[in-house]
């Protein structure tokens, strides 16, 4: 669809080559540069609702999230039983992802996330009460973060493909962004706020505060007017889906290609979040409040890139933007590691924030504009493997790094795997960088 007659879209275009084989080709990108690109996906009711609705409750997570990995390192003082928590909330992806994708394309996707949303807030409740009443044990929030790890495996491959049933297809990419932005621009605020609430009222109340939130999604959800759309009823069962998109990613080399760097940044760039009560602590010599204002910078940075890419999205080569990111991220992490100053950090936080977002909203966005609709659901689980079960994985491997070697030398390793990578990826996959 064009919007004017100098702008051309961007979503591929199939053709059936004399081989009989199918290809894909990206044709010019638009010319015309708006900045009314930058929030067009918000001009779509349903997409409003969903904004607004994930919009607190992501304030409530981020606040969750934050006071919670500090708690925990005030019950243990150990960096490496942060690891632990992540790793626990990360085993239900490896048992259960890969059915959810499958249940995103069989099933409606909003009644999936409802009760996924529900399975959270109660979590929440669970954990707010066990606080209060001062009960709580570690044990107990490595079995919350578990059962927490399977609604997340359930609700990603369905939250990630909804957007699809939100918005048209020439607006499906900048939904994603415009995501990506609410995501972090709770990521920029909950943290800080959580940490006020956390140094001012105690733990309890931050858990309360995410418990209530997730209202705000689940009445919205109720009150969009979804089309219809068609379900996979193939009649198979649930391990044949799953072989026949692995089949399908196979056949896919870029796909597979763009798994793989999310991969890698889950497992390796990702890890320096787990690090941040330590950090805060540690390096830093600052307390619950310290911690919030760095996942806030982090955050931030998260924000303004993905502002940056809804706005310019049609315009750039993806791939090739995409490879920048990749190349930036390991030379960041390396400079953060030598830094002891709290402005240096926030600041070099809010150019890592927006490193690591470039490359799952690139990324997002080239499996979403690539994938056929048939195999949405499960292609997307895949993705959402990558960082549900490769992230916690990755917060196990470097808490115990810097338990044993020290938080910067963790940080150190991780950015040279990266950047190895990143040397890999220009040999292996240099199509990848014409991507459009």
């Amino acid at each position: 669809m064009q919007s004017n007659n100098s702008d051309v879209d961007v979503s591929p275009i199939v053709i059936p080559p004399e081989d009989g084989s199918v290809k894909r080709f990206f044709p010019k990108l638009k010319t015309k540069f708006s900045i009314r690109n930058t929030f067009a996906a918000l001009k779509y009711p349903n997409y409003r609702l969903w904004f607004w609705g994930q919009m607190i409750s992501l304030f409530g997570s981020w606040m969750q999230s934050t006071a919670l990995a500090y708690f925990v390192f005030e019950l243990t003082h150990s960096p490496a039983f942060l690891g632990y928590v992540g790793f626990a909330s990360g085993i239900p992806a490896w048992l259960f992802t890969f059915y959810a994708g499958v249940a995103a394309d069989r099933y409606p996707r909003r009644k999936i996330i409802v009760y996924t949303q529900i399975g959270m807030m109660t979590i929440a409740v669970i954990l707010a009460l066990l606080t209060f009443t001062n009960v709580i044990q570690p044990w107990h929030i490595i079995i919350l973060a578990f059962f927490s790890g399977i609604a997340n495996a359930f609700d990603a491959p369905a939250r990630h493909a909804f957007v699809n049933e939100l918005v048209d297809k020439e607006d499906l990419v900048n939904g994603i962004a415009l995501n990506s932005t609410m995501f972090n621009t709770a990521t920029a605020v909950g943290p800080a706020l959580g940490g006020i609430i956390y140094a001012i009222f105690g733990p309890g109340w931050c858990f309360t505060l995410n418990a209530i939130s997730f209202l705000a999604v689940l009445i919205n959800l109720f009150q969009m007017k979804l089309k219809p759309v068609e379900l996979n009823h193939n009649g198979n069962s649930v391990l044949t889906d799953v072989k026949e998109a692995f089949e399908y990613l196979r056949t896919e080399k870029a796909i597979f290609s763009v798994l793989l760097i999310t991969s890698m940044l889950s497992f390796f760039g990702m890890g320096l979040v787990t690090l941040f009560p330590a950090w805060a602590v540690k390096i830093l010599h600052g307390d619950s409040t310290t911690n919030g204002f760095l996942q806030s910078a982090r955050g931030a940075g998260a924000v303004l890139f993905a502002l940056i890419i809804a706005t310019i999205n049609r315009y750039i080569v993806r791939g090739k933007y995409l490879g920048y990111s990749v190349a930036s991220l390991p030379v960041l992490l390396f400079l953060f590691s030598f830094n002891r100053s709290l402005f240096i950090s926030l600041f070099l936080l809010v150019l890592i924030g927006g490193m690591i977002i470039t490359q799952y909203n690139l990324s997002n966005g080239l499996i979403q504009t690539i994938v056929e609709e048939k195999f949405r659901g499960r292609v997307i689980s895949f993705y959402t493997f990558t960082f549900f079960a490769l992230y916690p994985l990755g917060s196990l491997w470097i808490g115990m790094i810097a338990e044993h070697f020290g938080i910067p030398t963790a940080v150190i390793v991780n950015a040279a795997i990266l950047f190895l990578f990143y040397m890999l990826i220009k040999i292996y996959s240099p199509k990848l960088s014409s991507l459009a």
